[in-house]
């Protein structure tokens, strides 16, 4: 049996013991006195949620720096498509290797993916423990073949770790054709596993998708075809209308925004506004290596903060606890892990903070200054499932 005690960690502010019992925060109390296997001094440390990153490409670790400076379907047709379709299973396990030792030293517990050889992918997370949920990434000019492979893996996916779960991902409405969106997901709804697709990313995106389905946006034409709803999950929704709101807010569909990505790519700014008017469901992601170009979670919250303010001209639009949640509790809540909190009964994930850490001085709130200030290097420790996978 597995256990930790943390001594005197602040959380939310006031010193507390926490007992870790296998995967989970067993006891949260003022003071614990029992034998344990591992006993951390907390003092001068605080615990957080770890970050859940929402929207990964984690192989294309692999592509960091290949092709910068372009808008997105130049960099897709002309340099990505092209260049991964040289990579074999090993390049896509070394790169997921790449990413995910990156992931964790900047404080992510959780990945949700979506790439190909999805089998190295599932390996990879196995070796290094850490949690991830493998997106089945479908595009169909890749072949009838490749459809009915990848359908029958999800149909027959035994589950070899709880870290590890699988997701149904058609890539985009410009690469999967409206009779393999709506059988995708029956297929998820099948194996009750979650739907994720890109959406809404680009301009042009919204105008294809208009001539070619009768003015329809692209949340309007997922919504004809009966595939939105509370188990999907959609990267970027940069532009949305109102009626999209509308749409995605009564289906309780996520939203994921990768707002490096977005910047780097010049997609367009995130509708914060009009996602907080109708109070939609919103995570983050760092998008892959190649368009970010870093996996850090702290660095996408202050991006997140920033973006906001500067783009709608108003400083308070969205806060420092808002963004900090969308990086933390909101990721859990969309895959439906009961973590994201330091709660008694919910999954031991956790990060240990060095207050001691000038990026963390002085502590005038402790939020702002993650948000705003810090880098990886005031991470101390990652606990991950009841593991600790980063001790510094």
């Amino acid at each position: 049996m597995n256990t930790i005690l943390i001594k005197q960690v602040s959380l939310n502010g006031k010193n507390v013991d926490i007992l870790i019992k296998d995967n989970i925060f067993k006891l949260i109390s003022s003071k614990i006195d029992i034998k344990t296997e591992r006993i951390i001094d907390g003092r001068n440390l605080a615990i957080i949620p770890p970050f859940y990153n929402m929207h990964s490409h984690a192989a294309m670790t692999q592509l960091r720096g290949f092709a910068d400076d372009m808008p997105l379907f130049k960099w897709l047709n002309d340099y990505i498509w092209i260049e991964e379709s040289k990579m074999n299973e090993e390049d896509i396990y070394i790169g997921t290797i790449l990413a995910i030792k990156e992931m964790i030293h900047s404080g992510t517990a959780f990945f949700l993916d979506m790439y190909w050889f999805d089998r190295q992918i599932i390996r990879a997370v196995e070796n290094m423990k850490i949690r991830a949920n493998v997106g089945i990434t479908f595009i169909e000019s890749r072949g009838e073949k490749e459809i009915v492979e990848k359908i029958d893996f999800i149909n027959n996916f035994k589950h070899t770790s709880s870290l590890i779960n699988i997701s149904v991902a058609p890539h985009a409405i410009y690469t999967c054709s409206k009779d393999l969106f709506i059988e995708l997901h029956k297929v998820a709804k099948q194996n009750n596993l979650k739907f994720q697709t890109h959406l809404a990313e680009t301009i042009q995106e919204v105008e294809d998708c208009k001539k070619a389905h009768n003015n329809l946006s692209p949340v309007e034409y997922l919504d004809s075809i009966g595939v939105l709803d509370n188990n999907t999950i959609l990267a970027h929704c940069v532009h949305i209308s109102e009626k999209d709101a509308e749409i995605l807010s009564e289906r309780g569909c996520f939203l994921i925004h990768n707002p490096c990505s977005n910047m780097k790519l010049s997609s367009g700014c995130f509708n914060t506004p009009l996602v907080k008017k109708y109070n939609l469901n919103v995570a983050l992601g760092t998008d892959g290596a190649s368009s970010n170009n870093n996996l850090s979670m702290i660095e996408e919250m202050k991006f997140a903060a920033l973006l906001a303010k500067h783009h709608f001209k108003d400083p308070a639009l969205l806060s420092a606890e808002e963004v900090f949640l969308w990086a933390t509790k909101n990721g859990a809540k969309a895959v439906g892990i009961n973590a994201g909190e330091i709660k008694e009964g919910m999954l031991a994930d956790c990060l240990l903070i060095d207050l001691n850490n000038p990026l963390m001085q002085p502590n005038h709130n402790f939020i702002s200054n993650m948000v705003y200030s810090a880098d990886g290097s005031v991470i101390k420790t990652l606990i991950c499932n009841g593991e600790i996978l980063l001790n510094k």
